[in-house]
């Protein structure tokens, strides 16, 4: 569930206390994909989340591989410098984990290779004299193939290795991964919890784990995967009748040749980002997520007419926790009409757009708790996937993928028109906005008795709240292009 309503005494959720994980694993093992993955499900808990990563501090503080000494990564004895340089860097990560940790963070996960018993043994024994829970975290891999992913998609486009040629880097980075193995110790001692990943997700082996947030950590990172893979976003078409969460109307026939254009863009644009990536379209099955509501699951119709005449591979599923969100009472309401038809309310909604129910409806919080089983199928999802969906539901998976506050929930601007390609990496999502529709629907003229967009951007821009069906005029922009600069941007500094 999203954002907690409530917190306790110590602001921290579930009484569960502090928890530290320490990252446990060779390097290209997955460890910053399941770091990254983890921070991002339990901020969306609520659960104030940090990354400490060692090697983006280490180039942050002593820069990229060429200005290290040549015994930096050798394994046996090391320069006094050398040893200075590395206790500089991890002095500075346990730091800033005491710091998250001081300034009220409940979870900070280490990102580190912690290969060396005696070495994360020191490190958990500190920070559970602390009071803190120390949990090990080890991503054991012995596919090759997810491997060489990693190292190429990864490792050889960060800093450490800027301006060399790829197969020298992933040639070197290869004989970094052999000098670790030689005193790589993977865990086996029992004094403490930990949870042994074996090709990221493939398998999963738990010791000593208690209470909900810890068993919540266990079941989300039986979900995941490291697979490429890309998510694109579209509105559904426009219906019969719009802004009715009462009426499941069909297409409108606007709504019909809408369906047609998104499906040719997606096919389109998905075949040349997969050519572009070495990746056959056809050998690649498409599956399309949509609500039980009409508008919905008829606009995936023509991906199904496709399929029967060039044989994609295309599955479509029906999920009903994907139906926009009820409206209740102001369901067919323009803001004016709630304004002056339910003027505490609407004080109420203004103050908090987020948490704010109206009278037999729901509120974006309540929304967020009935997508969290979409979260999980969304992580465990291993195909191109394209959810066709209502703007309410696509904002609060948007703002999971990306990693924006529950209070920018309603602020989301999902334009019908617009598709968003979201590709999951190691360090959050990499984003790109398309735009392939001006028909009804998307720009609606005042003559037909409707706001046209910008109509009410001077008049409660901040506060206007998207709580009847399909609406998303007049609210605070944060437009699809801002999503994938922002996603695009946040990936970058983490690269860094």
């Amino acid at each position: 569930m999203a954002a907690p309503l409530y917190t306790t005494a110590s602001g921290l959720l579930w009484h569960a206390g502090k928890i530290l994980i320490l990252t446990v694993g060779l390097p290209a093992r997955g460890k910053t994909h399941i770091s990254r993955a983890l921070e991002r499900y339990l901020r969306w808990m609520g659960v104030k989340t940090h990354v400490v990563s060692l090697g983006d501090h280490r180039r942050k503080i002593l820069g990229g591989a060429q200005q290290l000494p040549p015994d930096y990564f050798s394994i046996g004895e090391k320069s006094p410098e050398t040893l200075a340089l590395r206790k500089k860097v991890s002095d500075r990560c346990e730091n800033l984990i005491l710091e998250f940790f001081n300034g009220g963070g409940q979870v900070v996960i280490y990102d580190a290779n912690n290969g060396l018993r005696k070495n994360r043994q020191a490190l958990a024994e500190k920070f559970d004299k602390l009071g803190i829970h120390v949990i090990m975290l080890e991503s054991v891999c012995d596919n090759k193939e997810i491997i060489e992913t990693n190292i190429r998609n990864v490792k050889v486009s960060s800093p450490d290795y800027r301006g060399w040629d790829q197969d020298k880097a992933v040639a070197d980075y290869y004989g970094r991964i052999r000098l670790r193995e030689q005193a790589y110790e993977t865990i086996e001692e029992t004094d403490w919890p930990y949870i042994r990943i074996f090709n990221v997700g493939e398998k999963i082996m738990v010791n000593q784990i208690r209470g909900y947030l810890q068993s919540r950590i266990v079941f989300f990172l039986m979900n995941i995967h490291n697979r490429f893979r890309m998510i694109y976003f579209a509105r559904s078409g426009q219906s019969l009748i719009e802004h009715s969460y009462k009426a499941d109307s069909d297409l409108s026939p606007a709504g019909w040749e809408y369906s047609e254009k998104l499906k040719e863009f997606v096919l389109e644009r998905r075949a040349k980002t997969l050519e572009q990536r070495g990746y056959d379209p056809k050998e690649r099955r498409l599956v399309i997520w949509t609500s039980t509501r009409r508008r919905a699951h008829h606009t995936a119709w023509p991906f199904l007419t496709s399929a029967r005449e060039t044989s994609p591979r295309v599955k479509v599923i029906e999920k009903l926790q994907m139906c926009e969100i009820n409206p209740g009472v102001w369901d067919g309401l323009t803001p004016d009409q709630a304004r002056k038809f339910y003027p505490e309310e609407w004080a109420r909604f203004v103050k908090d757009p987020y948490a704010f129910r109206a009278p037999r409806a729901e509120s974006y919080h309540d929304l967020s708790v009935r997508l969290e089983p979409i979260l999980i199928e969304l992580e465990r999802e291993k195909e191109d996937l394209l959810i066709i969906g209502h703007s309410s539901v696509i904002r609060c998976l948007l703002s999971y993928l990306i990693g924006l506050p529950a209070s920018e929930i309603p602020a989301i601007e999902v334009a019908r028109g617009d598709l968003l390609e979201v590709v999951p990496t190691s360090y959050g999502v990499h984003s790109q906005a398309f735009h392939f529709w001006d028909g009804p629907g998307r720009r609606v003229d005042a003559a037909d008795g409707e706001i046209e967009p910008g109509h009410l951007s001077n008049r409660d821009e901040n506060n206007f709240y998207e709580n009847y069906a399909e609406d998303t005029k007049g609210k605070k922009k944060f437009t699809t292009s801002d999503l994938a600069a922002h996603c695009n941007g946040a990936e970058q500094t983490a690269e860094s």
